[in-house]
């Protein structure tokens, strides 16, 4: 009897489908404890790509905003340039939580494959535009038919073991922090090549008529290769639609000693099924989360286009009078930083202070890191290219920290087949946030730069003050009783 009970407790344990991708996925993790580094690089680049084109456009706005004569004054480009970032964020917000229903139903695959071909497409469209209203559309279809960081999300962690989970997640950041900061950086550097690169490219050429087409072209033609590379890329979600069992159905098991055991596993699978799952909407682990993530992303993404816009603006109006390939240059040192950081620095962190006490200080480091922006602007020459390369390395250094910590608080706060659908629901939130934070940002910043001699905080000291407000709203719902942890 004892030896019998030895003998079934494998089998009840491990029950792998026929067919199912997910269990194929979970029979390979079950067989190596090591780290997937196969899957983790896939992971990483189509995060990577994906990423690219969100914040491309920044180091370039204000002049594509100029060159299109939208505006009708100097200080009116910014207010412009961010209805185009928000068009982005929009879209997205639209369509998250449908992709990320789709995701669980479908596949993470199909969201993935789709998700690349929109970047190739409208992307590209993007860099011909010649109206202020092509630019808007084109980025919102783009935000619209982009839903991947939600399914890559949950993809990063069913790809691995649960002890590589974070790890997993950590990928996704590093991935998606690097690219909204390659992204401006390809964007500053090959945005007007006819006049930065005279030798190589005439203003004749279609990069001369199109001065804006050669970055989102670069980032395209790098969508298209990954988008052939992932057409390897394994299935997690599982499909038990035969209950087949290995190389057997449950028919065949019949006269088996185990049947029923077998059998009695199946029925409670379709037990499971046929029950309705808990609202996502009632998790609040999920949902404090959720709004946490929404708070720093409303900052993250009003942090960025400003950065870009008040760097190149002129001193004369607080900014510090850079060129576009100055913040690009600014922009990739941030980025080669940031992926040191992820290597080097933050596995280490991450465990010695678990990642919701680094999500915490990594938060509380970023307020007085605002308040010295506006000050930089008195400085000049290498002085000033030193101060600000190393605040922005040390700014984007703390948002991805906070960001991995609610990454993990999410994809813990629900079980499989509803982690998709969670996703979609942070990624709607936060972009309705992102939309909102150029666009306020934008205005905020046009308004601020016609206010120079104010009393009250003037000039761009008033954008990164409320900025500064924002992060430390962030800061405060970090903690308990209004971010709840998930329970193991």
């Amino acid at each position: 009897m004892e030896d019998m009970t030895e003998r079934r407790t494998p089998l009840l344990e491990k029950v792998y489908f026929e067919g199912c991708p997910g269990c194929k996925q979970d029979r390979k993790k079950a067989a190596s404890s090591g780290i997937p580094y196969t899957e983790f690089f896939y992971v990483w680049i189509v995060t990577l790509c994906t990423a690219l084109p969100i914040s491309s456009l920044f180091p370039f706005i204000y002049f594509m905003i100029r060159d299109l004569h939208v505006a009708q004054k100097e200080e009116d480009i910014g207010f412009y340039a961010g209805f185009v970032g928000a068009s982005f964020m929009l879209g997205r917000a639209l369509t998250s939580l449908l992709w990320g229903i789709i995701a669980d139903q479908h596949g993470r695959k199909p969201v993935i494959a789709i998700s690349l071909v929109a970047v190739i497409v409208f992307n590209t469209l993007f860099g011909l535009s010649t109206t202020y209203w092509m630019a808007i559309t084109t980025r919102f279809l783009l935000g619209s038919l982009n839903g991947l960081l939600g399914p890559i999300k949950a993809y990063s962690i069913e790809v691995c073991r649960e002890e590589h989970q974070a790890l997993g997640l950590s990928l996704v950041t590093t991935a998606w922090g690097i690219g909204l900061i390659i992204g401006p950086a390809i964007g500053g550097f090959f945005a007007q090549p006819a006049e930065k690169y005279p030798e190589i490219f005439s203003q004749d050429s279609l990069f001369g008529r199109f001065p804006y087409f050669l970055p989102c072209l670069c980032i395209s033609v790098f969508a298209a290769a990954v988008f052939i590379a992932s057409l390897w890329l394994p299935e997690t979600v599982h499909k038990h639609d035969s209950y087949k069992l290995g190389d057997a159905t449950i028919e065949h098991m019949e006269s088996s000693p185990f049947s029923s055991d077998v059998k009695g596993y199946v029925d409670e699978c379709e037990k499971q099924d046929s029950h309705p799952k808990k609202s996502l909407f009632k998790n609040w682990p999920l949902m404090s989360s959720v709004i946490v993530y929404c708070i720093f992303s409303l900052h993250d993404m009003a942090y960025t286009e400003i950065f870009s816009l008040w760097a190149v603006s002129d001193k004369s109006y607080g900014g510090l009078s850079f060129s576009s390939q100055d913040v690009g240059e600014i922009l990739a040192i941030s980025g080669l930083g940031l992926l040191v950081y992820q290597l080097l620095v933050y596995p280490s962190a991450e465990k010695l202070l678990g990642p919701i006490k680094l999500m915490r200080a990594a938060a509380a480091l970023s307020i007085p890191l605002l308040a010295a922006y506006p000050f930089m602007a008195k400085l000049s020459g290498l002085l000033l290219t030193l101060i600000v390369n190393c605040a922005s390395l040390m700014k984007n250094v703390l948002s991805v920290s906070i960001i991995i910590g609610l990454f993990i608080l999410q994809n813990n706060a629900v079980s499989q087949e509803q982690r998709g659908a969670a996703n979609g629901i942070a990624m709607t939130a936060m972009s309705l946030f992102k939309a909102i934070a150029p666009a306020v940002g934008g205005a905020i910043f046009s308004w601020a730069q016609k206010r120079q001699r104010a009393f009250f905080f003037p000039g761009d000291q008033m954008v990164f003050f409320l900025l500064l407000i924002i992060e430390l709203i962030g800061f405060i719902f970090c903690f308990k009783p209004f971010l709840a942890q998930p329970r193991k």
